[in-house]
């Protein structure tokens, strides 16, 4: 029988580079509100590393934003702050 994993056992080197997507309705202040949020974890982070994707009907716009991970706590606290943001309706 094998172990369960250990949750301290991080599977991501750090420092890396960490793509997160970031799903929320289209409006003309997501991606400035995301870049603010991101850049308070990753203050290196700019606007450069963000891929965007409309729906196909345009009302929802994913990012994907790729971050310098630097600590599994690091991106604890950004997941977290992403998804309590009510522009926010996804993120993975």
């Amino acid at each position: 029988m094998t172990e369960p994993p250990d949750p301290t056992v991080s599977l991501i080197e750090y420092p890396s580079d960490f793509p997160i997507k970031v799903m929320g309705l289209t409006h003309d202040q997501f991606v400035p509100t995301i870049v603010e949020l991101v850049t308070i974890h990753d203050p290196e982070f700019h606007e450069g590393r963000i891929e965007q994707r409309p729906s196909s009907a345009g009302n929802y716009l994913s990012l994907t934003v790729t971050v310098r991970a630097t600590s599994r706590e690091q991106l604890d606290n950004l997941y977290r702050a992403l998804s309590s943001h009510p522009m926010v309706k996804y993120v993975l």
